[in-house]
Formats: C-alpha cells, sequence, structure tokens
C-alpha cells in the first residue's frame, strides 16, 4: 500500500518539477528575448572577431595571450569556436548560447535548492540541519523561487548579454553543476539507494563501489560526472578554484555532519575534485599574470587593492537587494586614506564574524555565507590593475544571497510570501529588459556608462572612440579632452586625441598629441603607427618609416603597421622591402583584402605583372565588392594584353563605384586600344564631367577624337591639356 501511494506522489512531483523548470525557461526567454541583437562591445572585439584562434576548434585550445578574457581559457576560447563555426561574427548564436548557459544554470540551482531543503525523504535518517527541511511542496516553491529570482536578476545581464563574460556564466553552470552532481551521487551511496548496491551491504563511503557485472554504480557515475564538470570549469575561469572546497562544506554540512565523517566516507572523491587544482595552476602559470593586468606580480600591491574591496563587497550587496545603478565598467578607484576604507571594512568584517559563528550554531545559514565569500575570493584578494568592481563577478555570488533572502521572507510571511516573491520576479524581469536595451550599441552603452561614472577615463576614452567611428570627431575630441584633465598622463587619452585631430585635418596638432602619448608610455604600437601614418601625411616619410619599424619592434604581428610600412617603402622606391612587409602582414593573416591588392600594386610595379594579378584576385575573392582591386587587376591585365578581361574589371569596378573619373579613364584607353572609339569617347567625357582638371584625360580624349576624324574637338583638348600643364608635342611641318 504504501509503495503504490508513494508512486503517484512521485509522479506529482516529477510533474510539478517539470513545470517549474519551463516556466523557468519561458520566464528567462521573455526577459532576454531583446538582448539578441546587441553587437560586440568592449572586451568582445579582442577575443572574438579579432581572436584568430577561435577560426579553428583546434587552435582555440590554445588561447591568445596578453590578459585578453579568453587568455589562459581554452574551454570559454572554444565555446568561441564554436559559435565562430556556426554564424561567424554575427551575434545571434553567441547570444542563444548566453542564454542557453544562463538557463541550464538556472535548473541547475533549482535542483541543488529542492534537493537540499526537502531533504532525502521520509525513510532517511535525521538531517543535519533540520530547520532547513521543508515539505515537498514548499521546498518545491521556495527552490523555484530562489532559481526565479536568480535566473531573472538584473545584476545577471552584465554575465548574459554582454557576450564576453561568457566566462562568468559558463564558469558557474560548471561549479553548480559540480555541486548538483556531488548531491545525487551522495545521495544514492549515503542513503543506500544505490540500485547496483544491495543496502544491506554498502556503505555510504562506497561511492566508487562497482556491481557484480563490472559497471560502475549509479552513484559512480554522478561522481564522475562531479569531477568532469570541475575539471571543466578550471579550463573556463580561474574563480573555479573554490568548488571543491564548497563540495566539501557541503558535505559537511548538510550530509556527513563533520569533516572526519565527510573525509572517511568520502575522501577519495574530495581528493579527486582537489586533484583539478593541478591543471588550474598550469592554465594560471602558462596566463603569466593575464598579460600583466591581474596577479600578485602586476604593479599594484596586494594591500592597494585589497583596501578597494571592502566597498566592492559592500556594494554588490547593495546591487542584489538594488540593482540600480548598473555599471558595465566601474573604471579603477583606489581608497584614498584609512578613513575611507574604514566603514566597508567594518561592515564586511561583521558579516564574516556573522559567518563564522553562523557555521557553528546554524550550519546551514554559515554555508550560505561561506559560499558567498569563497566565490568572490579570487577576485577580491588577488590584485588587479583594470577592475576593482565588476558586476558580472556577482553572478554565481548572487545565489547565496538570494537563497538566504527568499528563506528569510518565507519564514516571516510564510505562503503570504508567495505574492511579494512573485512582485518581485515581476520587477527584476523587467529591470533585465530595460537594462539589455542599453547593450544595443556601443554608443549606448558608453553613453550610460559616463553618465552614471563620470570620473571614468577608461568610458571616455571609449565613449569618445564610438563617436569618432560615427563620424563626430568633434564630439569624441571634447570626450578625450576631458579624460585628459581627469588623468593628465592618460596616455590612451592622448593617442585618441591625436585620432581626432587627425579626421578634422589639424595635422600638426595631431602629431603633437601622438608624441605626448609616447612620452607618456614609449611602449605604444599603436601610437606609433598612427603617428607613423600622420608623418608620412605631412611629407616626412623617414620619419614615419621609422615609426612603422618601431612598431614592429613592439609588436612583430602588427599587421597594420606591416601593410603602412610597406606602402611607405613602395612611395619612396623601395620595392623589394616594401614587397617584403605585405607578404610578412599575409603570413599572419591571410585574409587581409587590402593587404593583397597592395602587394598586387608592388609587384606590378616591380615588373612581375602574373604574381600582381594572382594577388588581385585573392583580393576579390575575399571581398568581391573591392572596387579599387577590380581597377587595379583591370590595369595588370591591360598590361598583360589581355583586354577584354581588363574592360570587364573596369565595368565591374564602375557598377561599384560610377564617380571615380580614374577608371572610367582607364576603361577609355582599353576600349580605345580595341578599337571601340565611340565607347572610348563616352568614357573620358564622363571622366572629364566627374573632374575637368584632369590633363591626361583631355589629352586620351584628344586622341581619340582626332582617331575619329573630329579633328576640331581634339584640338580644344588638346589645348585644355596644354593648359594643365601636360606637354602636349606640337604638330610636324
Amino acid at each position: 500500500m504504501a509503495s503504490s501511494a508513494a508512486a503517484p506522489s512521485a509522479r506529482a512531483s516529477r510533474r510539478t518539477t517539470v513545470f517549474a523548470g519551463a516556466g523557468l525557461v519561458l520566464a528567462a526567454f521573455a526577459v532576454y528575448a531583446n538582448s539578441f541583437s546587441g553587437p560586440f562591445i568592449f572586451d568582445d572585439l579582442l577575443s572574438i572577431p579579432q581572436n584568430r584562434t577561435i577560426r579553428s576548434l583546434l587552435t582555440s585550445l590554445v588561447p591568445p595571450g596578453g590578459g585578453l578574457t579568453v587568455t589562459g581559457r581554452p574551454l570559454l576560447n572554444l565555446s568561441f569556436a564554436l559559435n565562430y563555426a556556426l554564424s561567424g561574427d554575427h551575434v545571434w548564436s553567441y547570444h542563444a548560447l548566453n542564454l542557453l548557459i544562463h538557463l541550464l544554470a538556472g535548473l541547475t540551482l533549482f535542483g541543488i535548492v529542492r534537493r537540499t531543503l526537502a531533504g532525502p525523504g521520509a525513510s532517511s535518517r535525521k538531517p543535519v540541519a533540520p530547520s532547513f527541511l521543508l515539505p515537498q511542496s514548499e521546498a518545491m516553491f521556495v527552490a523555484y523561487a530562489v532559481a526565479l529570482l536568480w535566473t531573472l536578476h538584473p545584476l545577471q545581464t552584465e554575465s548574459v548579454t554582454y557576450i564576453v563574460q561568457r566566462a562568468e556564466s559558463l564558469m558557474g553552470l560548471f561549479y553548480l553543476l559540480t555541486l548538483y552532481y556531488f548531491i545525487r551521487g551522495a545521495e544514492l551511496s549515503h542513503y543506500g539507494r544505490d540500485r547496483e548496491i544491495p543496502p544491506s551491504t554498502a556503505g555510504p563511503g562506497d561511492q566508487g563501489a562497482r556491481s557484480s557485472g563490472g559497471a560502475p554504480s549509479r552513484s559512480g557515475w554522478w561522481f564522475a560526472l562531479s569531477f568532469i564538470s570541475c575539471l571543466l570549469g578550471m579550463a573556463t575561469k580561474e574563480v573555479m578554484v573554490s568548488a571543491p572546497l564548497i563540495v566539501l562544506l557541503y558535505d559537511h554540512t548538510f550530509l556527513a555532519g563533520s569533516f572526519r565523517t565527510a573525509w572517511r566516507w568520502r575522501g577519495r572523491f574530495h581528493l579527486a575534485l582537489a586533484a583539478t587544482w593541478i591543471p588550474l595552476t598550469g592554465l594560471v602559470l602558462h596566463a603569466a599574470n593575464r598579460g600583466g593586468t591581474a596577479g600578485f606580480g602586476v604593479s599594484v600591491s596586494f594591500w592597494s587593492y585589497a583596501a578597494t574591496q571592502f566597498q566592492a563587497l559592500s556594494h554588490y550587496l547593495w546591487l542584489s537587494a538594488w540593482p540600480h545603478p548598473l555599471i558595465i565598467d566601474y573604471g579603477v578607484r583606489w581608497m584614498a586614506s584609512v578613513g575611507d576604507v574604514a566603514p566597508y571594512a567594518a561592515g564586511v568584517a561583521l558579516l564574516v564574524a556573522a559567518t563564522s559563528v553562523a557555521f557553528v550554531r546554524r550550519p546551514a545559514l554559515g554555508f550560505l555565507g561561506a559560499s558567498f565569500f569563497a566565490i568572490l575570493a579570487p577576485t577580491s584578494l588577488v590584485p588587479g590593475t583594470r577592475q576593482t568592481l565588476a558586476e558580472h563577478r556577482m553572478y554565481l555570488s548572487l545565489a547565496p544571497v538570494i537563497v538566504l533572502m527568499v528563506l528569510a521572507l518565507y519564514a516571516w510571511l510564510g505562503r503570504r510570501g508567495r505574492f511579494v516573491l512573485a512582485a518581485a520576479a515581476v520587477g527584476l524581469g523587467w529591470l533585465t529588459v530595460q537594462r539589455n536595451t542599453i547593450y544595443r550599441s556601443d554608443a549606448t552603452i558608453w553613453r550610460d556608462t559616463v553618465a552614471k561614472r563620470p570620473g571614468n577615463v577608461a568610458a571616455r576614452n571609449n565613449y569618445g572612440n564610438v563617436l569618432s567611428l560615427a563620424g563626430q570627431p568633434g564630439e569624441a575630441l571634447a570626450q578625450y579632452e576631458e579624460a585628459i584633465r581627469l588623468k593628465p598622463g592618460d596616455a590612451e587619452a592622448y593617442y585618441n586625441v591625436g585620432n581626432a585631430l587627425t579626421r578634422l585635418g589639424r595635422l600638426p596638432e595631431a602629431i603633437a598629441h601622438y608624441e605626448q602619448a609616447l612620452q607618456a608610455n614609449p611602449n605604444m604600437p599603436d601610437a606609433q603607427a598612427a603617428l607613423g601614418v600622420a608623418l608620412e601625411d605631412a611629407g616626412r616619410e623617414d620619419e614615419a618609416i621609422a615609426h612603422y619599424e618601431q612598431a614592429l619592434r613592439l609588436d612583430p604581428n602588427f599587421t597594420d603597421a606591416h601593410n603602412d610600412l610597406g606602402l611607405a617603402l613602395a612611395r619612396a622606391g623601395r620595392l623589394p622591402e616594401a614587397i617584403a612587409q605585405y607578404e610578412q602582414a599575409l603570413q599572419l593573416n591571410p585574409a587581409l583584402s587590402d593587404v593583397h591588392n597592395n602587394l598586387g600594386n608592388a609587384l606590378r610595379a616591380a615588373g612581375r605583372g602574373d604574381e600582381a594579378i594572382a594577388h588581385y584576385e585573392q583580393a576579390l575573392r575575399l571581398k568581391p565588392d573591392y572596387a579599387a582591386a577590380h581597377n587595379n587587376l583591370g590595369n595588370a591585365l591591360r598590361e598583360a594584353d589581355r583586354l577584354p578581361e581588363a574592360i570587364a574589371q573596369y565595368e565591374q569596378a564602375l557598377r561599384l563605384y560610377p564617380e571615380v573619373p580614374e577608371v572610367h579613364n582607364n576603361l577609355g584607353i582599353s576600349l580605345l586600344m580595341v578599337g571601340r572609339t565611340e565607347e572610348a569617347i563616352a568614357q573620358f567625357e564622363w571622366a572629364l564631367r566627374l573632374d575637368p582638371n584632369l590633363a591626361q584625360v583631355h589629352m586620351n580624349l584628344a586622341m581619340a577624337l582626332e582617331s575619329a576624324g573630329r579633328h576640331g574637338e581634339a584640338t580644344a583638348h588638346y589645348e585644355a591639356a596644354r593648359r594643365l600643364g601636360f606637354a602636349v608635342p606640337q604638330p610636324c611641318d
């Protein structure tokens, strides 16, 4: 009778669980539906579209160095490679995978909380934390409320909508799976429900036991999945380091009752989890302080950085309860005095003390506090030079905070708390929808950041860059100048001012600002190359070449500098050296259509026409609408006496850009050479309508008219050519 009664109850529980999971998925889709069109922004750019290693699944396992978000995180890099294989640089698949990861994390959190609150069932022995046990239906609701609020909370948008912060959400998923799979395995082994091991003979520590047929026990499979999840998390982000400790703490708190018992029952498994620190250590060492941006060997001392984290932790807790304002980049803010630190340090110390007391008297509450601090410990204790506060760090740490809030509300209001929780879910979801709109473009995200954090120098620079690319160099200049006012020695701001002044045509001022940038930081290859371009435009070619060469000494893989140096050398008549620079750029990145075109020009000038044609054709395979390459290929084909093909290339160039007089002239020459005189005359006339001051075109038109017997018209164009400086030969007597 008891068994038959339990079966419908179990089926009802499964149905409720499925409905709850479906509701969670639908709610998440509803609030993140407007995030799929958000472009690559900020750190996305270097880690995704400019990251060549994700072009192949194999090379993605060796992510680039230099302190990028993907540095030292092969699984994260691999996930971007999968997206690239699916959609290239189109963002939809990246957003879709980010949301899927977040959904799976929310469902896993739901499972963890439900199993923890409901306990293993009536047949089990007395649990360690009886005050945390609830009836099955109540545990289901509380777990659902926790997962729903955590999933919809706007504090999570930085880890879901900001694509590159998949680092945090993917690590969070593996962290939660590590704990969930452990709980499943521990339930089976701990309570004798592993069907492969008779309960009368199986002890609590038999998670690694095998059935008589040699197959691993059911609990063994769960423990294996937990270990694999932990290993994958270590390959995703370093914050995973605390997962083995949290699993051990969970075992102590909710299952074994003491560390000694947990070790006696499941010591081998806990050792296996701890062993995942070995590959993590290798990845951290290989990342080499993340390009000098984080680690104990960077320019920031431990104490200087740690002093900032008391305020950061306090702010995280405030945003958990009141998520406004949310900011993508807080910049760097160092504490000026002990007085600045003291209030926040006192608050954090009080929380640590409360966690310690709770760990003894109310272990379940102590577990929540310990989880919060353990997850944040790596980013709070390891110094960094770029960010002292970042919202994505709260992705996983938000879970224990939400659990505590929901349990407190449930203890206070009981079932009546459901209405409050429902209202909170709706409110948080609406705020998430609104926050996602800020990610719709670079302009909106940086305008929002500057408005909320006006003293953030990096935000000023980034907003200025967005304005400059949008064709607003004057507005960009105002942002850069404010950045310099806030931080007078900021090399990036001087460099950006130089770029804006270049676009405004104020070349001498631009050169001066590039030089100031290099005085502040001589090791800026971008500034060296930009100064080279400005000097070349000012007619100072030798100085320009020196700066291009310095840029390449600083960064030998700087393809733009190789290309710019090649252009400068070609203009100086140093064709072999120019060709070598273009070839070096193409070795680094064979997909640069403009470099193929430039190399074609240099090869053609060096008399290597067939090779030039091959590179023009490659440029057009990479970029079929490249009008300049069509024109240049036409020139090379004409010189190779392949006139019909040359005419086709010129015509294609004119279909793309019909307002280029040079191409009309080239087409006219080719038409004249094949005897299509009237068509040639029409092309020369078109070129002169676009620019009447082209002496060579007047000369070409005069010769075409002469050959057509239109001598009077030809004479007029000979005179025009002579007037414009063309040396027209005098007729013989």
